[in-house]
């Protein structure tokens, strides 16, 4: 349910330190988060020792987007936000490095979270806020479906100002909820 024939999804492992410090670290991302300040080695640590991978418990969950062919993470996905009573929950992608961006990785990784968050959490909805400007993630997620439901004007502030972001939606409509 969590891979197909290039990637999988599995959950974060105390190998994996030296990748999410590189995530989470990697400044051209944290305009799109809430990451403002660095994380440390020790703080990441911690976060792998205490998460109990169950969504019900921790509120969210990380996954690592690992490439089949060779083994190796590029990316991870997040479910955040999640509201257990609404059957909601929030999506976030990051593919760090330039190598693996325009491979697809990011697609497959949203097609196959859906089908998890439909069919094996069955949640009613996910959505997420993409910034205006961000074509290629807002092509992503539309591509999986995902409607655009509104937009927050000067909400993200960056080098140049204030800017826009996307707020979209996907709503299970397979009745498996």
């Amino acid at each position: 349910m969590l891979e197909n024939d290039s990637i999988l999804l599995r959950a974060v492992e105390p190998e994996d330190i030296d990748f999410l410090y590189r995530c989470e670290n990697d400044t051209d991302l944290w305009r799109y988060g809430t990451t403002i300040v660095p994380y440390s080695r020790y703080a990441i640590k911690q976060y792998i020792a205490e998460t109990q991978n169950d969504i019900y418990t921790d509120r969210q969950l990380r996954l690592i987007i690992t490439r089949k062919d060779k083994g190796e993470a590029v990316g991870a996905v997040d479910l955040f936000d999640f509201d257990p009573f609404h059957l909601r929950a929030a999506v976030g992608i990051a593919i760090v490095g330039d190598e693996n961006r325009r491979l697809g990785f990011a697609s497959q990784t949203l097609q196959l979270l859906v089908d998890y968050s439909f069919d094996f959490l069955h949640l009613h909805q996910l959505y997420c806020t993409v910034a205006a400007d961000n074509v290629p993630s807002l092509h992503i997620f539309e591509k999986a479906g995902f409607e655009r439901c509104g937009l927050r004007k000067e909400w993200i502030k960056t080098a140049d100002g204030f800017a826009d972001v996307v707020e979209m939606q996907l709503v299970n409509r397979s009745g498996k909820e």
